[in-house]
């Protein structure tokens, strides 16, 4: 038996929107603890050179599978399509999500709809799919990424916090239900973390943004790796319809 902590060996974990910055350093991160993983994106070259990427540093070859989850019909089956390519999931990891910005009055029902679906319909219909298939087994993960804006709101964000306050009430309630078939439901709140989209702000904007957290700069992509790797194990089989605050003391709950 190995005693390693948070030991995923023999587990398979899915992550949706595996191409982006947190995406790719939780494959890695999940792969390291011995978790065979299948990264789900839609944009293929990103993909691809991802996989390679995790490969090179864990010596494991993630699974890739592409699939653009704006597709509604096609988020209906992809979670039994996959798992029929590459094996039974035990970890869910909805880490996939937009945002398009406006001020609330502005608000176009398109706008509206494009974010509702990606960042909550898409893990709400995963989420169901894997149910089924971890309840027959008294076993599974299912690890929600949210935000701080879906408890502090943000100006133009009222579609993107709408959706990832969304998923805190999706996460507690298939934890209530599921309880008891070994599957724990948990979500994780990032704070400022550094991305291709921060990067681009001025030196002055950061400055104005990392006044605001406590620790003093802005976080890595690995702090919310680390998270989901820790949820995902069996050390956190008691922890289920939580939130996980990872943003440097910027809100304190």
């Amino acid at each position: 038996m190995n005693d390693k902590l948070f030991c995923l060996d023999g587990m398979r974990a899915l992550v949706t929107g595996a191409a982006g910055s947190i995406g790719l350093k939780t494959s890695i991160a999940l792969a390291k603890q011995g978790a065979k993983v299948v990264m789900l994106d839609y944009k293929d070259d990103a993909l691809k050179s991802s996989s390679e990427e995790v490969a090179t540093i864990t010596g494991c070859t993630p699974d890739i599978f592409i699939q653009d989850l704006s597709n509604m019909q096609a988020v209906k089956n992809v979670f039994n399509e996959i798992e029929q390519n590459f094996g039974q999931i035990d970890v869910l990891v909805n880490n996939a999500g937009i945002d398009k910005d406006c001020l609330f009055v502005r608000m176009t029902e398109e706008s509206l709809d494009k974010v509702m679906n990606l960042n909550f319909k898409v893990p709400f219909l995963l989420s169901q799919s894997a149910v089924l298939s971890m309840a027959r087994r008294k076993f599974g993960r299912i690890i929600n990424i949210s935000s701080v804006v879906a408890f502090t709101g943000n100006p133009g964000q009222s579609n993107y916090c709408s959706s990832k306050s969304a998923l805190l009430g999706l996460t507690k309630t298939i934890a209530r239900e599921y309880a008891q078939r070994g599957i724990t439901v948990n979500c994780i709140a990032p704070g400022a973390i550094k991305s291709p989209m921060t990067e681009v702000l001025s030196q002055d904007a950061k400055n104005a943004f990392i006044s605001k957290i406590p620790v003093g700069y802005m976080g890595e992509p690995d702090e919310i790796a680390y998270a989901v790797t820790f949820l995902a194990s069996r050390e956190a089989r008691y922890i289920t319809g939580q939130t996980l605050h990872v943003n440097g003391g910027m809100l304190m709950k």
